[in-house]
């Protein structure tokens, strides 16, 4: 059995030519003919070379893993109980799924309240400006992308660094047009946007409050990958970014001039980074008028993990979100989005352990986010319980992003008199077909009216996440989030089992049986 997925797939726009027939050792087509003009992975590797390794057309779509990981949150269930009740009185009045608290919260010492304990991790690409109105609609957190800089074509750059971004600010303003005293919008910052001061621009310029220092890509692990033209090249080189080939080497530019040589990439660059220059740094922010600083880290070994749980519990860090192996969102390339990192389940395994351990000797303790992969509320519930009282809060990236382009989609038809047929039983208007603008309108009133509908599902979306954890809340009569528990999951397989530690259902009836 192989869990790679074969040479061919639509993250890269290729296909196998005898799909029922591939080798579970190459993934390639059992039989490889003369006459094939290769639909697959290795034929358009021999057309476009290094252009194979992405995903098809990055600036229109997101992309996740395709590998069948041998363990995800499918392998558990979700426990139920018939007795009691915990965060509400015992009666039947008080303790009903409807009435479970989702009341969330981030930030150590200023903290901001979020209407559940969800987070929406980087994005700079895409839809964002319903992305983060979305956010701010819902009342969650939401992360703005590394990188934001390069996209700014009105970028305004003085010995290196920034003093004018309007893209960051279109950025902010998307979020806080809309914000309603939930939830708030983070600057997040690579390597290269340190170099530029973009956490000290948004600070003290934007009036951002909460920060993110993101050690390498969540889904690349390495550098980020541009592929760029000559004038981009020549532009970002300028601006102090790595540049492969160099396009002010003569020998590079004389060859570019001819039509031959590499393609130019914009590389950025990996963060050397110890624990001496973290908490200098966290201190740093917090001076510059931060409020919240946190971290953002991808799936690497078990033992940069926890040094990186040590560094930021010694520099006083809010928040670390690790997204495990299986997420993605941007340009990441096919094969390290499947084959590289530690997977969700896995890591949020190893992080519990780290942190059960870290709190038994007394380290004081971030506030983590388990990301990678969590769609709807039964996946969600799943890593609550899984990290629980370690790990709070979940990051939900694609699927919030998926609502916002969708709904921004719908939006369009509707507009056009064009109404899908699935949705035309709801109604042919914006406000019978998307349920969200009825609730809306009890916050905002009339400016409703001038919402994208990219950013009204995304708040629908959550809204619909609300009530399914509350509903799994009320399964187990757990009616506050710090009462959800490991003991609210089951693992079905052995392998659960014992990659988690927690009881199976046999385990569970024998301890009770042995008690008559």
């Amino acid at each position: 059995m192989t869990y790679s997925p074969p040479a061919g797939s639509s993250m890269t726009n290729t296909r196998m030519r005898t799909p029922e027939n591939v080798s579970p050792f190459s993934g390639m087509c059992t039989v490889c003919t003369a006459d094939c003009i290769g639909p697959c992975e290795i034929g358009l590797s021999a057309v476009r070379g290094t252009e194979a390794i992405y995903p098809y057309k990055t600036n229109i779509n997101q992309f996740a893993s395709e590998k069948n990981f041998p363990l995800d949150f499918s392998h558990f269930n979700i426990n139920g109980r018939v007795f009691g009740a915990s965060g509400t009185d015992e009666n039947a009045d008080s303790a009903t799924w409807a009435k479970a608290n989702l009341d969330a919260a981030f930030g150590l010492k200023n903290r901001v309240n979020l209407t559940a304990p969800i987070v929406f991790p980087a994005m700079a690409k895409l839809n964002w400006q319903d992305y983060y109105a979305g956010a701010a609609l819902a009342g969650v957190a939401v992360v703005i992308g590394e990188d934001v800089i390069t996209k700014d074509g009105d970028l305004v750059v003085e010995n290196g660094l920034v003093q004018s971004s309007p893209l960051m600010e279109a950025m902010l303003s998307a979020f806080r047009r809309y914000h309603r005293g939930y939830g708030d919008i983070i600057l997040q910052a690579n390597y290269d946007d340190e170099r530029h001061h973009v956490l000290e621009h948004g600070i003290t310029r934007l009036g951002v409050k909460s920060v993110e220092l993101k050690f390498g890509q969540g889904a690349k692990g390495i550098q980020g990958m541009n592929r760029i033209t000559f004038e981009e090249a020549l532009k970002f080189k300028k601006r102090g970014y790595m540049i492969y080939p160099d396009p002010t080497d003569p020998r590079v530019s004389e060859n570019h001039a001819k039509g031959i040589g590499q393609v130019f990439e914009r590389l950025g660059k990996l963060p050397f980074w110890d624990e001496d220059f973290l908490v200098r740094r966290v201190a740093e922010l917090r001076n510059l008028g931060a409020e919240r600083v946190c971290f953002k880290v991808g799936p690497f070994d078990p033992r940069d993990l926890l040094r990186i749980l040590k560094a930021a519990s010694q520099a006083g860090v809010d928040m670390v979100t690790f997204d495990g192996g299986g997420g993605g969102s941007g340009s990441s390339p096919a094969k390290m989005m499947n084959e590289w990192g530690i997977p969700t389940v896995y890591m949020e395994s190893l992080l519990y352990d780290m942190l059960k351990k870290m709190d038994e000797k007394h380290y004081p303790l971030p506030q983590v986010v388990i990301a990678g992969g969590f769609a709807l509320e039964d996946q969600i519930y799943k890593g609550l319980a899984l990290g629980a009282p370690y790990i709070g809060l979940v990051g939900v990236g694609r699927a919030a992003m998926a609502a916002a382009m969708t709904g921004k989609q719908i939006g369009k038809m509707i507009e056009e008199g064009n109404v899908p047929k699935n949705l035309q039983a709801f109604g042919s208007t914006r406000d019978e077909i998307f349920e969200g603008v009825r609730e809306l309108k009890e916050f905002y009133g009339n400016d409703v009216k001038d919402m994208s509908t990219g950013a009204i599902g995304v708040y629908s979306y959550l809204r619909r996440i609300s009530a399914g954890l509350r509903q799994m809340m009320g399964l187990n009569r757990k009616f506050t989030l710090k009462h959800i528990g490991r003991s609210d999951i089951v693992p079905l397989t052995e392998l659960a089992a014992q990659v988690t530690g927690l009881k199976t259902y046999k385990e569970i009836a024998d301890e009770e049986i042995a008690k008559l």
